[in-house]
């Protein structure tokens, strides 16, 4: 059982997205847990203690949810690695969610990424696969992000590759505790069709650097 444009794996250079394994958990949970401090700003409010769902155990539930999201054809969700002579390091997350097909054909981005691999164009290059991905196999036309005005980095990231700001949302989403505002971005097809899509967009504006992290 598949959905439009799932399972799926994407690369560019050393960036690798694929769909989380259960030999992932480890690996997620000790990022997880050491970036508590840097991500808890930005996440939705959670219903218990960081290091109890943060923990290996609770990515077995958090691995179940995903896999069922993308096979009801709701979600796209991609672990992020970077390939490494000694394999895979993992460094973060990037979902498409709230899919909605028929005359909508579109999907919220969300991501973090682990604070030790944050700078370096790794999420903007995850963003740009999975954007035109979506736009290919994945059979999208829209893809909506919406980012707290506080949250520079992850500003940044939607700004770089081009994404249209489009409105502001009072008391959006309950996060870390409150309910805050939102900026929304959005990119549509149309957008990218002419420059070969996102992730072409991308490597011109950052010049021959394209295969660094």
């Amino acid at each position: 059982m598949s959905a439009p444009g799932w399972p799926a794996v994407l690369a560019d250079g050393p960036v690798l997205l694929r769909p989380y394994r259960r030999g992932d958990g480890r690996a997620w949970s000790q990022v997880r847990l050491a970036n508590h401090a840097w991500l808890a700003p930005w996440e939705p409010t959670p219903p218990g203690r960081w290091d109890d769902l943060n923990s290996p155990s609770a990515f077995r539930y958090v691995l179940k949810e995903l896999r069922h999201t993308a096979l009801e054809g709701t979600a796209m969700p991609f672990g992020v690695f970077l390939t490494e002579p000694t394999g895979e390091r993992f460094v973060g997350q990037l979902s498409l969610g709230n899919i909605v097909r028929r005359a909508f054909c579109s999907g919220y981005a969300g991501y973090w990424i682990d604070n030790r691999a944050a700078g370096q164009g790794i999420i903007p290059t995850a963003l740009a696969l999975v954007v035109d991905h979506a736009f290919t196999l994945g059979g999208l036309h829209r893809i909506e992000v919406n980012i707290r005005p506080e949250n520079a980095p992850s500003r940044r990231v939607v700004e770089k590759l081009g994404f249209r700001e489009e409105g502001y949302h009072p008391r959006y989403l309950h996060i870390d505790g409150f309910w805050r505002d939102h900026v929304g971005y959005a990119l549509t097809a149309e957008d990218v069709a002419a420059e070969g899509g996102l992730l072409a967009r991308w490597h011109r504006l950052r010049g021959p650097a394209t295969n660094s992290v």
